[in-house]
């Protein structure tokens, strides 16, 4: 029977963005063995139903308990936030479940009280106001001020960064009146971390960008030493499944994750 410790972690996304969280957690703690599932067959959720993502959301959470995984970590805000409460009651105490927005808003708290915030991502994740709610519910006097930012996760995933056209589009949304007067601004899409340089080039400084995959990272860290799941020893390789195999995923793995990586076919529905 194998300790619990010693058991994978277990990371979910809609895609291959997840990618950077799986890269942050990795680079925090070197002796887990990651299962990474990146449901490429129905990306984008952002403008998926509640109902569709979390039907996905469950079905992924079989394929990672068969896996045997001690934490499940909600890697995609849409999914955190349509299907992290549905998740943690279909798991049960087969596994913990983690979700990516939790300890961005815990974070925000502790760090940015009676200031102004900003945070962009995708139509579901805005508009879902779940980082409205949660910030409010922590009673800090902080305002949060939201912008939907559709153009950049497509724009990333075909491999604009870093460069003119990107500039144009991130420089478009940072000017937009809506996210004016902030301190610090939450990257709340995985995707996002990519361009984090470019964001902070535009605000010379003066502005906070917050990498919400190395707040993640450390959350799951703290998480799973407070709860004695540390692996002790490195656990071998990681495996990463994808619900739809194109090579353009094959090469975009490289750019999410920094290195290469076997991609397995995982169909949800045969």
């Amino acid at each position: 029977m194998q300790e619990k410790k010693d058991r994978p972690i277990g990371i979910f996304d809609s895609g291959i963005g997840g990618l950077t969280v799986a890269q942050a957690i990795i680079n925090v703690l070197p002796n887990e063995r990651l299962v990474y599932f990146g449901d490429t067959a129905h990306l984008p959720y952002g403008d998926k139903s509640t109902a569709a993502i979390q039907a996905y959301a469950v079905k992924i959470c079989d394929l990672l308990i068969r896996q045997q995984c001690k934490v499940i970590l909600i890697a995609c805000n849409s999914a955190s936030a349509a299907a992290y409460e549905l998740v943690k009651e279909y798991v049960g105490s087969k596994a913990k479940v983690l979700n990516v927005i939790d300890p961005i808003v815990q974070y925000i708290g502790r760090t940015y009280p009676n200031k102004t915030i900003g945070l962009i991502g995708t139509k579901q994740t805005v508009n879902s106001n779940v980082y409205r709610k949660k910030v409010d519910e922590l009673d800090r006097n902080i305002e949060l001020k939201s912008l939907a930012t559709p153009l950049l996760a497509a724009m990333i995933e075909e491999g604009f960064f870093n460069e003119s056209i990107s500039e144009s589009v991130i420089n478009a949304y940072l000017s937009d009146q809506h996210l004016q007067g902030t301190e610090a601004l939450i990257l709340g899409c995985t995707h996002y971390p990519l361009i984090k340089k470019q964001i902070e080039k535009y605000y010379e400084g003066k502005v906070d960008v917050l990498d919400a995959s190395q707040i993640v990272a450390q959350h799951v860290k703290e998480y799973l030493e407070q709860h004695n799941l540390a692996s002790d020893s490195p656990k071998g390789d990681h495996t990463f499944y994808v619900s739809d195999f194109t090579r353009s995923f094959e090469e975009s793995t490289r750019i999410f994750f920094k290195r290469k990586v076997q991609l397995e076919h995982y169909p949800l529905w045969e």
